[in-house]
C-alpha cells in the first residue's frame, strides 16, 4: 500500500546454554561418547516442553530416532549442527555460531596453571593463592572457603574447560576489587596462557553454608577475527546482548548490552527488546542449564529450567512482528546424568519460527555452528567473509 512503512527485519537469537541433543562422532576423544544433554533431562518426570515439540524440536535429526516423531507435521524450521571449533567450552560454542570456528583449541590446565603465571600472579594482587587445580566450583568454596576467609587468599582453579576461575567472599574481597584482580588474571592470560575466559566466582555466607552469588563476571578473550556481529555493526544494524553474550565477544561487535542473573531475568529482557522498535539482532544466553545443573548433574533441576523456558515461550512468539524470526539453539552439551561435571561435546539444536518462516522445514544435519551465524546476515542482505554457509533458503515461507 503506498505510503506504508516497511517492516524491518529483527532476528531473536536465544542460545540455551548447554542444551545439547547428542554426542558428536569424535565425542570419544574429549571423553564424551554416549552423552545426550536433552534427552537426560527428558527422561526427567518434571520435563514438559509442549510449544517446542509444537515447533519441532523433537523432529530434529538424532532427536526424532528416541522420541519417535515422524513426518513433518510441525509449525517451525528444525536441525542439528555440529562443532567445527577444537573445544566444547562456551566461548568456542558462542564463536562459532556468530562465525568464527576456533582451529586450534584453546588452552587447558590439568595439572593446574604453571608457577610463572601464578608468581606472577600473586606478584600483582599481593595476595596468596588457594587449589591452583582444576576442581568443582561449589567443591571448591565448600572445602577452601573457610581457609580464604582466614587468609584472604584467592581461591584459583579450572576446570575441562580454558578458563581461569577465582572464588572470593564477598566480605573479604569486595566485588569491584575482585573484578580488578580478575583484571589482572585476563592481562596475563595471554598468549600461551590465553584461556577462553576468566571468571570472577563470588560467594557469600558461613562455613559448612557457602554459596555463589549472581554477581559472577566473565571476562573473555577478545575475538580474533569479526564475527556476525561485526558486520551488523558495520552495517548500520542494532546488536542487542541479553545475559553473558557481552562477555563472551569482550564486547566486539556489540551496541548494546544488559547482564542478567537468571534465566527468568533472561526472557523478561528479552521481552523488553521486542517490544522495541529496532533493526537487527538480539542476542541472548540462558545461563542457567549450565550452570546450575548441567555441571551440578542435577537432571530434575535441568528438566525445569527446560519446562520453564517452554512455558515462556508463547510470550516470545506472542511478540514477533511480521519480519521477525526467533532462533534457538545451543553452544555444548552439558550432560547431567554422566559421572562427569563438564560440558559435553554434542550437537546443537536448530529451532526457528515466526512468519517468514517455512512451517515443517528442515535444515538437517550442518557441519558448523557458524551457518548459524551465516544465516543471520543471508536475512539482512549483508555478504561476509564470515565462516559458515547460509540455509536461509530452506527456512523461509515461499511467500519470502
Amino acid at each position: 500500500m503506498k505510503g506504508r512503512k516497511a517492516e524491518v527485519k529483527r532476528i531473536f537469537l536465544i542460545v540455551l546454554d548447554s542444551v545439547g541433543i547428542g554426542a558428536l562422532p569424535d565425542a570419544a576423544r574429549f571423553g564424551d561418547e554416549g552423552s545426550n544433554t536433552l534427552r537426560a533431562a527428558a527422561d526427567s518426570p518434571r520435563f514438559s516442553m509442549p510449544v517446542m515439540e509444537r515447533l519441532g524440536l523433537f523432529h530434529t535429526d538424532g532427536v526424532r530416532d528416541w522420541s519417535g516423531k515422524t513426518g513433518n507435521g510441525y509449525e517451525g524450521a528444525v536441525g542439528r549442527l555440529a562443532e567445527a571449533s577444537m573445544g566444547k567450552d562456551t566461548t568456542t560454542g558462542h564463536w562459532e555460531i556468530a562465525g568464527l570456528i576456533s582451529r586450534e583449541p584453546m588452552p587447558t590446565f590439568p595439572e593446574g596453571f604453571p608457577d610463572e603465571l601464578m608468581d606472577e600472579f600473586r606478584k600483582r594482587t599481593g595476595r596468596g593463592i588457594l587449589l591452583n587445580r582444576p576442581y568443582s566450583g561449589t567443591d571448591a568454596i565448600r572445602d577452601y572457603g573457610e581457609a580464604h576467609m582466614k587468609t584472604g587468599n584467592l581461591i584459583v582453579y579450572t576446570s575441562a574447560d580454558s578458563v581461569f576461575q577465582v572464588a572470593a567472599h564477598e566480605d573479604v574481597i569486595p566485588i569491584g576489587e575482585l573484578y580488578r584482580i580478575c583484571e589482572i588474571a585476563r592481562e596475563l592470560c595471554v598468549g600461551k596462557y590465553g584461556v577462553g575466559r576468566v571468571i570472577a566466582r563470588p560467594f557469600e555466607g558461613k562455613p559448612g553454608s557457602f554459596r555463589r552469588t549472581e554477581r559472577r563476571h566473565d571476562f573473555s578473550l577478545l575475538p580474533p577475527e569479526d564475527t556476525m556481529l561485526d558486520v551488523l555493526k558495520r552495517s548500520g544494524k542494532e546488536v542487542l546482548a541479553v545475559g553473558k553474550i557481552n562477555d563472551i565477544f569482550a564486547g566486539k561487535g556489540i551496541t548494546e548490552f544488559v547482564r542478567t542473573s537468571c534465566n527468568a531475568e533472561g526472557i523478561d529482557r528479552t521481552l523488553d527488546f521486542m517490544k522495541r522498535d529496532f533493526e537487527g539482532l538480539c542476542f541472548a544466553n540462558l545461563v542457567d542449564y549450565d550452570m546450575l545443573y548441567g555441571h551440578r548433574n542435577d537432571v530434575d533441576g535441568y528438566a525445569e529450567a527446560l519446562t520453564y523456558f517452554d512455558s515462556r515461550l508463547p510470550e516470545l512468539l506472542a511478540l514477533l512482528r511480521e519480519e521477525d524470526i526467533l532462533m534457538v539453539t545451543a553452544d555444548h552439551g552439558c550432560d547431567p546424568s554422566t559421572p562427569s561435571t563438564d560440558h559435553s561435546r554434542e550437537y546443537i539444536p536448530f529451532v526457528a519460527a515466526g512468519r517468514p518462516v517455512k512451517a515443517g522445514s528442515s535444515i538437517g544435519t550442518r557441519n558448523t555452528f557458524a551457518d548459524i551465524g551465516m544465516t543471520v546476515l543471508d536475512y539482512f542482505g549483508l555478504a561476509s567473509g564470515i565462516d559458515g554457509q547460509s540455509f536461509l533458503s530452506k527456512i523461509l515461507s515461499a511467500e519470502k
